[in-house]
Parts: structure tokens; C-alpha cells; sequence
């Protein structure tokens, strides 16, 4: 039987859609981790066998890359952008609230609930009523693509996956959580730096899930530290509006991205490593509550464990009895 996206795929993948027909043309790539730092650090956060490990990873053609492919990459919520903000001890009228830049990050973190809602319904395919893996539909003899369009269930999860994902790491580099301010005043050159080194609770996604948004929202909104900051970017952000060059804010480029270890803010101390060793652990911990989720909802016949292992192994119909 054909693998059917579930009602609540194809309706995110529409929005998605739409979204992302609304962006500019393709350019180059709005400065992110590059696609090998996601690689290293997806590869690094997954005990996934080598050829499902390398569909999620690979530097250009992973699933965890296709959000910086194509219009998707001009999208702010995509990238965890735009939630720039400095509280009136740095730095007087600044031209964005608290509540504007909240409201900037939970529209990312709803791009990741929605994403994590549609794998746990594509997972269904991966296995027969009885928990037996289907091997049409968890088979990787041929490459997956990432188009949004209904494919073998194995390749439907992994691009749920990697493009919930993918903004996830991003928070870690494009957000002050982990990170330090360079010595000297601090302001809008030199944003204040977190220092957290633990998860960040408002990316609770499997919580969220099974929350109505409205509830989640407004949980997560109350999660978020006054002096939390993302960098704008002039891509489009959750109101549709592209800002030509963020001028008088905080920015992405100048001031508060750790997408490689030059970036200027990557160079005070251990910023660049507390980025990746968050987006790494950001990434296992995403994994694990998928897999939980997935039990949970699947429990009849062991079908989750076996979605688990279908989405682990490279041969599970022999990988998993």
C-alpha cells in the first residue's frame, strides 16, 4: 500500500509552501552554521547507522541542511532570526520590545512543534498494523528529497526531522543563551552573553506537541530570560516584513553569530565550543523525545520501538524482527 501523507503533513507542508513562495529569489545562504558544522554536530548527537546518519547529515544533501536550500533559507523562523533585543540599561529606545523579539523566537519554536507533529504522524508508514517494518518504505537504496512532496515514510520522518531540527542548532549559534560578551561595555556592539549551559526550557518541542498552541505559547513565553537575544538578519521575519539592514539593532553578522569559528563573536573565549556542544546536545535530546513520543503513541504491538529501529538501521526489515 502507498505511503498517504497524514492531513496534519500535508497542511504544514502547504504553510511551508506558501511561506516560502512569498521570499525572494535564491542568493546566497543567510549566514547560519555552515552545512559541514551541522553536519559534525548532527553526526555527532545521533548513534544512527551510517547511510540514515549521512541522509539526516550530509553537508549539502541532508535533511538537516534543507532548510538553507532554496527560498527556505530567507525565511527568519527557519533560522531562529530576528529576536533581537536590549534592555534599557544597554542601550535606550531600542526599536524592538521584549514582548517583539518573544514573539520572534516562539515563531521558530513553532516551526519545530509543527515539524515534530507531522514526523510522529509520517512515522505510521514505517510499520504494518502487526509492528512488522515495511521495507518498501523504510528502504534508502536510493537517495530521499527533500521537496515536502509524499515519499517512502523513512525518507517523510527524516525531513520532518531535520527541518524541525536545523533551527534548533541555529538557536545555539544565533542566540546570546550559552555565550559570553566580549570584555568592555555592554551594548549594542558587544551584546550581553548568557552564559547558560543547560537546555533551554521554551524548546520543551515534544511537550508542545500535545499541547494546544495557544497553551504552549504562552508556558514558553514565560520561559524566555529578558536579556535573551538572536541577531537580526535581513531575511523575512514572522509579520512577513524583510528588513533592508537592521540598522540601530542588534545584528546577526556584526554582533551575536557563532556559525564558524571566526565569526567575531565565536573569538571571546569558548563561545564558538559552547555553540556546537549545545547544538549537539540540543539535537540527542530532540532525538530521544521523538523516540519517546513515539513509543508512546505507538505502543500496540511494540509498532513505536519498531519505528525506532526502522529509523535507525539501514536495513531494518532484517535489522529489526
Amino acid at each position: 500500500m502507498p505511503f498517504r501523507s497524514a492531513p496534519g503533513l500535508a497542511r504544514a507542508g502547504l504553510a511551508v509552501v506558501c511561506v516560502v513562495a512569498s521570499a525572494a529569489a535564491a542568493g546566497p545562504p543567510a549566514q547560519a552554521f555552515t552545512g559541514g558544522n551541522h553536519e559534525s554536530i548532527t553526526r555527532a548527537a545521533l548513534p544512527w547507522e551510517p547511510v540514515t546518519l549521512s541522509a539526516m547529515a550530509d553537508d549539502r544533501d541532508g535533511a538537516i541542511n534543507a532548510n538553507d536550500h532554496g527560498g527556505y533559507f530567507l525565511v527568519g523562523p527557519l533560522h531562529c532570526d530576528n529576536a533581537d533585543y536590549l534592555a534599557p540599561r544597554y542601550a535606550r529606545d531600542y526599536p524592538r520590545s521584549r514582548d517583539q523579539a518573544t514573539t520572534e523566537l516562539l515563531a521558530c519554536v513553532r516551526t519545530s512543534v509543527a515539524r515534530f507533529r507531522n514526523a510522529v504522524q509520517a512515522a505510521d508508514g514505517l510499520v504494518d498494523a502487526q509492528g512488522k517494518v515495511r521495507a518498501e518504505q523504510s528502504d534508502l537504496s536510493s537517495a530521499c528529497v527533500w521537496n515536502e512532496k509524499p515519499d517512502r515514510a523513512k525518507c517523510d520522518v527524516l525531513e520532518q526531522l531535520g527541518r524541525g531540527w536545523h533551527q534548533l542548532q541555529d538557536f545555539h549559534t544565533h542566540a546570546n543563551w550559552s555565550d559570553r560578551a566580549a570584555p568592555g561595555p555592554v551594548g549594542l556592539d558587544n551584546p550581553p552573553g548568557l552564559g547558560r549551559t543547560g537546555a533551554a526550557p521554551f524548546l520543551d518541542i515534544r511537550r508542545y506537541s500535545t499541547m494546544n498552541d495557544a497553551d504552549w505559547t504562552r508556558e514558553a513565553r514565560a520561559l524566555v530570560p529578558v536579556d535573551l537575544a538572536t541577531g537580526c538578519y535581513s531575511d523575512i521575519d514572522s509579520t512577513g516584513v524583510k528588513d533592508a539592514d537592521c540598522a540601530g539593532r542588534v545584528t546577526h553578522n556584526r554582533d551575536l553569530n557563532k556559525d564558524t569559528a571566526a565569526s567575531r563573536r565565536s573569538r571571546t573565549g569558548d563561545n564558538f565550543d559552547r555553540a556546537v556542544s549545545g547544538a549537539t546536545a540540543e539535537t540527542t535530546r530532540q532525538w530521544n523525545d521523538f523516540a519517546a513520543e513515539l513509543r508512546r503513541t505507538y505502543p500496540d504491538d511494540r509498532r513505536g520501538e519498531q519505528m525506532i529501529c526502522a529509523l535507525v538501521h539501514d536495513d531494518p526489515a532484517s535489522s529489526c524482527p
